[in-house]
């Protein structure tokens, strides 16, 4: 039990400076895996290499980057240094951001040695944070502000001019995808958010505003939302 007595005492200095972590972790590490009888070169080689990173992270802020050989990767392709990334503000979420290098990974599926360090963001986890932080207020499901109803395939000429003319006039405008029954078409911008439903026809065009119910004319080179 000596190496982990010894690998307890390193985690507890995680927050000394680096040449003094690396000098004593060489010894703490190389006295215990001799201890255990599994000693290899490969560790000088992983602390050389960690030692280099940590070198080249220097010019960070002070505690924004540790060493810590407590963390261990679930998977078994990393070759080098792995790394975990989490916000300070909130410990509770665990790691966010996760990864390392692998020198062999690619090579399992092109006839190729090609080495590479590959990180993965938590997305969940960031957007459940912000979401309960209230920094990622919750909106429309759609940006557009009308949808162009489409009454028939003959209507989609005009559908597509009209939708032209509104989005040259900076108006985010959606064109339904097919002719199907307009009690369908106006479930679907309920549905999404979309407050405005546009019908285009060759004897003029006119405009229902979802919230009140209210339906008139309009003109597609005029016509602006209300404010």
């Amino acid at each position: 039990m000596e190496f982990h007595y010894q690998f307890k005492i390193f985690q507890n200095k995680k927050g000394e400076t680096f040449n003094y972590i690396y000098e004593n972790m060489k010894h703490l590490i190389g006295e215990g895996l001799i201890y255990l009888d599994t000693y290899d070169e490969s560790i000088e080689e992983g602390l050389d290499e960690l030692k280099s990173v940590m070198a080249d992270l220097s010019h960070l802020p002070k505690g924004a980057v540790v060493a810590d050989l407590s963390i261990v990767r679930g998977l078994d392709y990393y070759t080098g240094t792995v790394y975990e990334t989490f916000l300070t503000d909130a410990p509770e979420l665990g790691s966010i951001c996760s990864g390392g290098r692998y020198d062999d990974l690619a090579g399992a599926y092109i006839n190729k040695k090609l080495p590479g360090v590959g990180l993965s963001i938590g997305v969940s986890r960031l957007f459940s944070h912000l979401l309960a932080a209230g920094k990622l207020p919750i909106g429309r499901v759609s940006p557009a502000e009308v949808l162009v109803a489409l009454p028939s395939e003959d209507h989609r000429k005009a559908a597509q001019e009209a939708a032209r003319a509104l989005r040259q006039r900076g108006i985010n405008t959606e064109v339904y995808h097919a002719p199907h029954k307009i009690g369908r078409q106006i479930a679907y911008a309920e549905k999404r958010g979309v407050p405005h439903v546009w019908f285009p026809d060759a004897g003029g065009h006119s405009v229902k505003t979802l919230a009140t119910g209210q339906q008139a004319p309009a003109d597609p080179q005029t016509w602006r939302p209300p404010a």
